[in-house]
This record gives C-alpha cells, structure tokens and sequence, in this order.
C-alpha cells in the first residue's frame, strides 16, 4: 500500500512540473538584441575593464539604427555633454566651447550622392544653451565653416542636407584644410562606403592645453586640430584614424593616419565602446591604408 501511495505521489508531482514547463516556454520572452549602457563610463579604468553591454558580430550587424548602436562613442566625463540625434548623424555638444564634441553617422553607398546640392544658409541651434554660435560669429573672422558630418554626405535628403548647415555640426576650419586635406578624407570615406556599401565615421575638433583662439561675440573656440575614424565591418573588420592640425590642407593624407587607439589617447574619446571587445581591440590597434 506504501508502494502504491509513493507511485501515485510521483505521478502527480511529474505532471505539475511539466505542466508549469509547457506554461514557461508559452510564456518566455524572445531575446532581444539590446544596445549599450547608457551610463557613464568609469575612464580611469583600462578599456578592457570597463563596464559595458556586449553583443555578436551578427548583432551588430542586423541593429537597424546603427548610427546610435555602432557610431555612438562612450559618454565623456570630463567635458560638457549634450547628446543630439539628427536626421543622418548623432552629435555630442559641448556648451562651453560652443563645438561639438564629436559628431558621428553612417555613410552607406545609397547616401554617397543624391539630386539635393548644398545650401548656402547656416542656421543657428535652437535647442542648445546660448551663448551659441551665431552666422556673425563667422563673419571677418579669418575661418571658414568646417563641416564635420559634411553637406557631401547628405546629398540624399533635403533634410540631412539642411541639418548638415546647422552650428553645431560646424568648426571654425582653415579655408586651406577645408577645401584641401579634410575635403580629400571625406572624398575617401565616400569611395569606402561604395566599395564595401558603408562606414560608421566619428570626427571632431581637437583642443589642445593652452589658451584657445576664438571668434565673434559668442567666442566659440577655434580648435588646434582634427581627428576622424572610421570603422568598416563589412569582410575582414578594419578601422582607421586621422589627426590633422588646423592649418595643413596641402600635405599628403597619408602622413596623417593614425590607429584609432592612437586618436583615442589624443582626444580622450573612447571610440566604438559597443563593439563585441574581439573585434574593438583588434580594429583599433591597427592603421592600414592599405587594407582599404
């Protein structure tokens, strides 16, 4: 009799589990491919120890807003921060020097050209703090407008071509850098993004330690330098950087070329942060133009 109860006992307690089993599986939840934290990062700790969500190549790959997956560098935390989302680009403001911090986006082979051609109106940012950059500021002062995610790349949209003229997404830029070395990189990120059908760029002004020049009433800063990255994951995943003072625009591009670890240590950016850390620190390390 013993025997019996303890069998019925079994049989009873298997059918419970396997009936909450059924219940689990009719209510688990499908994986999601989430994006990065978006807590500021501890920089005093090396890049490898430092907190941050992972993910799969593939991940990476099939992330349909890949400006904010993959372009977006980790948060700084030594430099004002405003994070603005835009048509084609993500940009990261800082109110005390009136520039951007950096200004990221994907160019794809679809964005390379377009029926829109540039606008000549620059139009002040509304949405940050004043003082801001103003057109006037511009005016007399010796520089011209730098683009940092360029008018070149917004020929697809009327949009991203206006947004493109917006002052945050300006620097003060020498004329000879701006029609000269920088426009060559840009032609070249656009040539990339044909080849393999798109890059994720990051670029920015560079400050170095000293008393800044600036213009206009709104003294926005004139940087010492520029840096652009530029990160392709089509085939063989590769990277590279550029770092070009604010007054050379006759020079070769290839005398320019950094890793983008090298551009990090300069800027203090932490580039990439989303990549699963394999493919980060491989890309990172290494500057190739040949690869490309």
């Amino acid at each position: 009799m013993v025997n019996r109860y303890r069998s019925i006992f079994v049989l009873i307690t298997f059918l419970s589990l396997s009936t909450m089993a059924v219940s689990c599986r009719q209510h688990r939840t499908p994986k999601a491919i989430s994006f990065r934290k978006v807590t500021k990062p501890d920089n005093t700790l090396p890049k490898e120890d430092r907190t941050r969500q992972k993910e799969t190549s593939q991940d990476y790959i099939n992330i349909t807003d890949s400006i904010f997956g993959i372009c977006t560098p980790a948060l700084i935390a030594d430099k004002p921060e405003q994070i603005i989302r835009r048509k084609a680009y993500i940009l990261s403001y800082n109110k005390g020097t009136r520039l951007p911090n950096w200004v990221a986006w994907h160019l794809t082979s679809d964005h390379i050209d377009g029926a829109y051609k540039r606008l000549n109106a620059y139009m002040e940012d509304s949405i940050v703090p004043m003082p801001r950059a103003t057109e006037a500021d511009y005016h007399g002062s010796g520089w011209t407008r730098g683009h940092m995610c360029p008018a070149g790349d917004n020929k697809w949209d009327l949009e991203a071509m206006r947004e493109s003229n917006i002052l945050t997404n300006i620097c003060p830029q020498h004329g000879h850098l701006n029609t000269g070395l920088w426009n060559r990189i840009e032609q070249d990120c656009r040539v990339w993004a044909k080849k393999y059908g798109d890059v994720f760029i990051v670029c920015g002004p560079i400050l170095m330690n000293r008393e800044h020049e600036t213009i206009g009433s709104n003294r926005v800063i004139v940087p010492e330098a520029f840096f652009k990255v530029v990160l392709c994951l089509q085939g063989t995943p590769k990277a590279i950087g550029f770092v070009v003072r604010n007054n050379e625009g006759k020079k070769k591009r290839d005398q320019f070329i950094n890793s983008v670890d090298e551009v990090e240590r300069i800027t203090g950016i932490d580039f990439f942060p989303s990549l699963p850390d394999g493919i980060e620190d491989k890309v990172e390390s290494i500057a190739n133009i040949n690869e490309w």
